[in-house]
């Protein structure tokens, strides 16, 4: 699943590379993409100017002036820029088409992933955005912070690192390496984290996710950041999806937690 690092690489490369272009049509081919009605998503889109491309967590906002398009990629959603005359692939279910004749295309295997559109005024007042929490490399998340959102609850801290309204942008990936930086066993639960954990998890999740952004994210099984972007972090992962501890060689364990794969090294993450 693009976790926060990929997303910031999707909107830098779509900043880059279709800010200025005008959408003269639109084209469904999986309805379910589009959580508004299309007749209603089209008169909102069409003819306007693509002005700028960012993200807040998992959320990725394309911003058309004085409404914005705000798309989560969910599991494998990716975009890709073509020419009007390629063809249509199995996967690709919702096609933006500009004045230049070139084309943006929303490719979803799994076909979880969501747009609509709404006034660009609004969207840090959406429901779904305003829920979430901190980002993960935000100078606002404190060891205070995590503490306070983590030290009552007797879920495991794998499963509560991946709430997005505790700490927004985080996923599979980056917590299995946040725990493993902060030696931390993922089946912890909440109430047997310490201030002096919390400080660890700040710690690893600002260096973590900084240096996975700069890396352009992670490319792993079938993700990449799509438009031929492939993130370099992979090469950093210590414990994720490996099989011996980059840290003490030691042979990497996997289990489920929360129904997540989870992976972890059992002599530098000790349970309490």
């Amino acid at each position: 699943m693009p976790e926060i690092a990929e997303v910031r690489t999707v909107a830098k490369t779509l900043n880059e590379r279709i800010v200025g272009k005008k959408i003269l049509d639109i084209q469904a081919f999986y309805n379910g993409i589009i959580q508004d009605d299309f007749e209603y998503f089209k008169k909102n889109v069409i003819n306007r100017e693509i002005t700028r491309v960012h993200n807040y967590g998992k959320y990725l906002f394309i911003e058309l002036g004085d409404k914005t398009i705000v798309s989560h990629l969910r599991m494998e959603g990716k975009y890709f820029i073509k020419s009007i005359n390629d063809e249509i692939t199995k996967h690709e279910h919702v096609e933006f088409i500009f004045s230049d004749d070139t084309t943006l295309r929303y490719h979803d295997t799994r076909k979880f992933g969501t747009m609509r559109v709404v006034d660009t005024k609004d969207i840090y007042e959406l429901k779904e955005i305003k829920k979430l929490g901190i980002e993960p490399d935000s100078d606002s998340l404190t060891r205070k912070y995590i503490y306070e959102h983590i030290h009552n609850s007797k879920k495991p801290i794998k499963t509560l690192l991946l709430d997005q309204t505790i700490i927004n942008g985080l996923g599979n990936i980056y917590v299995d390496e946040v725990l493993h930086k902060s030696k931390i066993h993922p089946e912890t639960l909440g109430n047997k984290i310490t201030l002096k954990d919390c400080e660890r998890i700040k710690d690893s999740s600002k260096e973590i996710i900084t240096k996975a952004t700069l890396g352009g994210g992670t490319t792993i099984r079938s993700y990449t950041s799509s438009l031929n972007v492939y993130g370099t972090y992979q090469e950093h992962l210590c414990v994720h999806t490996k099989d011996i501890c980059a840290s003490c060689s030691e042979k990497v364990t996997k289990i489920r937690v929360g129904g997540r794969g989870t992976y972890f090294c059992s002599k530098c993450q000790k349970r309490k």
